[in-house]
């Protein structure tokens, strides 16, 4: 079975805040990654295709400041 992340676990992994990676998904910055709902609740469930897309838009157009 393929690993799955959550997207704190993603945040983390590029070295940005969750809310930063979620301001990406709502502007459309970054394709959002599937999602499932359990108990009533949707949940993105990264793959590590989608955390790879997430590396590859952090360094090519994320400036962090100093």
């Amino acid at each position: 079975m393929n690993p799955t992340y959550s997207t704190l676990e993603i945040a983390r992994a590029i070295d940005v805040d969750k809310s930063t990676l979620l301001r990406w998904l709502y502007t459309g910055k970054l394709a959002e990654p599937s999602q499932k709902t359990i108990a009533g609740v949707m949940i993105r469930v990264w793959s590590a295709k989608d955390l790879e897309r997430a590396k590859k838009y952090r360094e090519e157009r994320y400036y962090q400041r100093s």
